[in-house]
């Protein structure tokens, strides 16, 4: 796969406090990746350190195939890493006039990235009556001005309300879709496991894991059962190779699979053997779940 960027054994201190340490990932084409962490656990260092804000203490890391400096791969690269920042007496058209003079980007752009947030009949405006959730989608209209391979976001959807946060969302996964690789930080679980196809887990500047959203904990599931053999029940499940961990809370039993098994199936085994399930659900683990097992093992 063409990667876009690649960092290796990254550490950043400042003075005593190690802001990262030792982080190394790839970043290929074509994904969303997720830099997921409380805040201070390092992702906006990280993110200033590539887009050549901050020094970086130890390691390195490089754009694209390696053979381009920083400043020219950087033309290459949309990044919105601040609170989005623009003439607030001017209209976003305006506004979004003086980022084409600044990139050396053709006018004809501003129609087309106004149209991607969804700001086109917004455009005559100016900035100071625009939602914060308009001015953001603004600062990503800007970002694209430029036709980047890859867009920055730092924490793109903090301080909005759920609409806000919906049309966002939205327009990451749009911008996606037609080919733009997207690197964003965030401390929200949900964002990543809505958005992202691939994440990095941070805590206090080190990675816990590094792969793909829907493998980051090989979970099979669980079961939630109900029956009136109770006892029966719990003593056959915890005698079960393909159980593992099993709670009980009240007249709810929760079963976690070590191994795959459909709700059919495991409700043919208990029918034969004389257990009727009242309730019988398949859940799959959140990635807020398999996040809080990743840290509770580090």
């Amino acid at each position: 796969m063409e990667s876009i960027l690649t960092i290796n054994n990254l550490t950043k201190k400042f003075g005593y406090l190690t802001a990262v340490k030792d982080l190394s990932f790839t970043i290929n084409k074509g994904n969303v990746y997720g830099i997921l962490g409380p805040n201070g656990s390092g992702k906006s260092t990280t993110l200033g350190i590539v887009l050549n804000v901050v020094n970086e203490t130890a390691g390195d890391f490089h754009w694209f195939d390696g053979n381009v400096s920083t400043h020219d791969a950087l033309k290459k690269v949309g990044a919105i890493i601040e609170r989005p920042n623009f003439y607030p007496y001017m209209t976003a058209h305006q506004n979004l006039k003086l980022v084409c003079k600044i990139k050396g980007v053709d006018y004809s752009k501003i129609q087309e990235k106004l149209e991607v947030v969804g700001l086109l009949d917004r455009k005559d405006h100016k900035f100071k009556t625009y939602s914060l959730g308009m001015k953001q989608r603004l600062a990503i209209a800007s970002a694209l001005l430029n036709d980047p391979e890859i867009l920055i976001l730092d924490e793109p959807t903090n301080g909005l309300d759920p609409q806000g946060i919906h049309q966002i969302r939205q327009i990451i996964k749009d911008i996606a879709n037609n080919g733009t690789t997207i690197l964003l930080a965030s401390h929200l679980l949900d964002e990543v496991e809505k958005v992202c196809s691939h994440v990095v887990v941070l805590r206090k500047g080190e990675k816990l894991y590094s792969g793909r959203v829907d493998e980051m904990i090989s979970s099979h599931g669980f079961f939630e059962l109900k029956t009136e053999k109770q006892d029966e029940l719990i003593h056959l499940l915890e005698n079960h190779k393909s159980f593992g961990n099993i709670k009980v809370e009240d007249t709810l039993i929760t079963a976690f699979l070590n191994d795959p098994m459909d709700a059919e199936t495991f409700n043919k085994l208990m029918f034969d053997k004389g257990i009727i399930l009242s309730h019988l659900v398949k859940r799959k683990e959140s990635l807020e779940e398999q996040f809080l097992q990743l840290t509770d093992n580090n």
